[in-house]
């Protein structure tokens, strides 16, 4: 099975407007709720592609009890663990004329050294059969900024591999702690490295530990600096549509690859177009399954000629 983890999870509330004016009061025409953070976004996706996985991480008060709930219908099998405070809510107001999204993020509830503790004792439990587990998101308050970098160091003791995808500090100490794979978006390795010269910055983040670093260009695609080389992945055709959760299914789709044991063109492949999939779908954590199906011969992908 595949392990995701989530700290700091969220139920998310999906509004469409006809459009989305400042300053203006808004008649929604559609309300959607999904249990949402990055984590539980990827394990919806493996689920979808036929992968036993698991979903790991906090859920407290009533938002969490219904995200459980929501959860519960389904494939992703839960082994969330309660806190006493209640799981944080993010909100997603899509504007069907623009395609626009505007994204509203509560922080999270903060975690007692005790719920930690009892996190940590489940996840080295679960480690227990797992081909592969992600580490993603935002720290909820209360965690240590090397919380990720502990996690790092338990799956490696347990020969799992692992995927990181977070940002900032969290980041910066996760990948010292050598993460097998580790997939920050353009501004994330700029904050990390100081670049913003894509194959740069991508190359110095694999120097601080990654065994693999891919960074997310956005429309542009993918670029993968690996042991075999670096490769570029772009969808045929700019998509437009709404991106949220789009980079989370990129991160499902290397999972798959990984735990299918693909060479990395095909990662990158299924990466790219599981993206592109999302963002022609109106709710973060799906994808468009014909868009993916259509989307998976045309996407191009080329080894570079610069060294990793």
């Amino acid at each position: 099975m595949i392990l995701t983890v989530t700290l700091n999870t969220a139920l998310d509330l999906t509004y469409r407007v006809p459009a989305l004016t400042p300053h203006a009061t808004h008649r929604v025409t559609q309300v959607i709720e999904r249990p949402g953070g990055k984590g539980l976004n990827v394990a919806r996706v493996l689920a979808a592609l036929g992968h036993e996985t698991v979903a790991t991480g906090f859920a407290g008060g009533a938002t969490g009890a219904m995200l459980r709930d929501l959860l519960a219908a389904t494939p992703v099998r839960d082994e969330l663990v309660a806190t006493a405070g209640p799981t944080r809510r993010t909100v997603a107001v899509v504007d069907t004329t623009t395609g626009d999204t505007t994204q509203l993020n509560e922080p999270g509830p903060a975690i007692t050294p005790a719920e930690w503790a009892g996190f940590r004792t489940r996840f080295t439990e679960l480690l227990d059969g797992a081909r592969a587990v992600a580490l993603c998101g935002s720290l909820p308050p209360g965690i240590h900024v090397g919380a990720y970098a502990e996690l790092i160091r338990l799956a490696r003791a347990a020969a799992v591999p692992v995927l990181l995808d977070t940002s900032g500090e969290p980041l910066r100490r996760g990948i010292a702690a050598r993460p097998d794979l580790v997939k920050p978006n353009a501004d994330e390795l700029a904050q990390l490295t100081g670049s913003r010269e894509p194959h740069r910055a991508t190359r110095d983040a694999r120097r601080r530990g990654a065994h693999a670093v891919i960074s997310s260009l956005g429309p542009e695609g993918l670029l993968a600096a690996t042991p075999e080389g670096l490769w570029r992945a772009a969808p045929p055709a700019p998509v437009k549509g709404n991106p949220t959760g789009a980079g989370d299914s990129a991160v499902a789709g290397l999972l798959s690859g990984l735990v299918d044991e693909a060479p990395w063109p095909e990662r990158l492949t299924r990466a790219v177009a599981l993206s592109a999939a999302t963002v022609l779908s109106p709710v973060a954590g799906e994808y468009d399954p014909s868009a993916y199906e259509e989307l998976l011969p045309r996407v191009k992908v080329t080894e570079d000629s610069v060294s990793p």
